[in-house]
């Protein structure tokens, strides 16, 4: 065995002598040809630390944490005040920017704005959060000045662990030709995203990360000649129904299942123009615009129906999602040893609730005809 990996290192670095070589030879004469070197100057760390594992087989866990986050209508999602380091934009071309984007773009909570703190270790988190608020009064002169106390109370956030893993063949795992990176990074983000994200709309809160649906308070409810349905003026109370504070933040926006969206976008105004519009944020991951603010599609929201919340709107932001440590990437070499496949695995422990609960985010139920 020590034989075969020493000659395949010699392999390796007499393909890359090669190249070398080549580069320098066309440079010699002015000409500037691309190569597709293994190992290119420009590969992150991860990257790097990734093709080293496959070709020493290594077999110790890399540990992908996101630097890139999101705000508003900007791509990825948002993070508070336990992480260190902020940014904004996707990597989408390195693993580490893969796994995270493909994650994001299968978890429309996560491609809304949903707000994401980062924790180093996995014990239970208390988030404190005001259920009411004080309010004022004019007070006559001389007179009692009357009290009125806030409430207060708190979000517990767990760490839910979500995994997954596959298996390619070790020619597979060594050929440099073919884009491994890219393949297991979108095969990870997409599973560890549909996994979380089913929950994050949702989830009980019992043994799994509290859904959004499940404290939205009621907007709207419809009756309309179609029972659950909904109507154009229904989405506009819907609207107007969310606080002026939430409805016009940064991260308000839609979220419902597809074939509402497709009923969304037949619906009109007064004067025959649709309300939906196809020209969503640049890099939003947004389907288009209701009343100005971005629609993104989910499948794990309800269908319209009697009782069904079809249609959630609202500030997103106050969606929080833990996440402990960051996204564990690991391989093994023996797991599959009689087959001569490498097993490759990603796992991420994480948790989600609506911290606000005060109306932030509302939602329209379909009411009988």
């Amino acid at each position: 065995d020590l034989d075969q990996i020493d000659q395949r290192i010699a392999q390796l670095e007499g393909q890359e002598q090669r190249t070398r070589d080549a580069e320098h030879a066309f440079a010699a004469l002015g000409v500037n040809v691309p190569t597709n070197r293994s190992l290119s100057s420009t590969e992150s760390d991860v990257d790097l630390a990734f093709r080293n594992a496959i070709l020493n087989k290594d077999r110790r866990p890399i540990v992908v944490t996101p630097t890139s986050m999101r705000s508003g209508f900007c791509p990825g999602i948002e993070r508070r005040d336990l992480v260190t380091t902020s940014g904004s934009g996707l990597l989408g071309t390195t693993f580490h920017g893969s796994l995270v984007s493909h994650l994001v773009d299968n978890s429309a909570i996560l491609a809304a704005g949903a707000t994401v703190l980062q924790t180093e270790t996995g014990e239970t988190y208390k988030v404190p959060k005001s259920t009411a608020f004080s309010s004022a009064a004019i007070i006559a002169e001389g007179g009692t000045i009357t009290e009125s106390d806030p409430t207060l109370g708190s979000v517990s956030l767990a760490s839910y662990k979500y995994g997954f893993s596959l298996q390619v063949s070790t020619e597979l795992a060594e050929d440099a030709a073919f884009d491994l990176l890219g393949f297991i990074g979108e095969q990870a983000g997409t599973a560890l995203g549909n996994g979380f994200g089913a929950h994050a709309i949702t989830g009980t809160g019992s043994s799994q990360p509290r859904g959004i649906t499940i404290d939205t308070t009621g907007g709207v409810t419809g009756g309309t000649a179609v029972a659950g349905a909904f109507t154009a003026d229904n989405l506009i109370d819907l609207y107007h129904s969310v606080a002026e504070p939430y409805a016009r933040s940064r991260s308000a926006a839609w979220l419902m299942r597809n074939a509402t969206l497709g009923a969304v976008r037949k619906l009109k105004d007064s004067q025959n123009r649709y309300l939906f519009d196809v020209n969503a944020p640049l890099g939003s991951g947004a389907s288009g615009t209701l009343l100005g603010r971005p629609v993104y599609a989910d499948p794990n929201v309800a269908a319209v129906g009697l009782s069904a919340k079809s249609v959630v709107f609202g500030d997103l932001s106050k969606y929080w999602v833990r996440i402990v440590g960051g996204v564990r990437f690991e391989r093994s070499d023996d797991f599959a040893f009689q087959n001569d496949l490498v097993t490759f695995r990603a796992l991420a422990r994480l948790d989600g609730a609506l911290i606000d609960t005060t109306g932030a985010c509302k939602h329209f139920v379909g009411g009988a005809s």
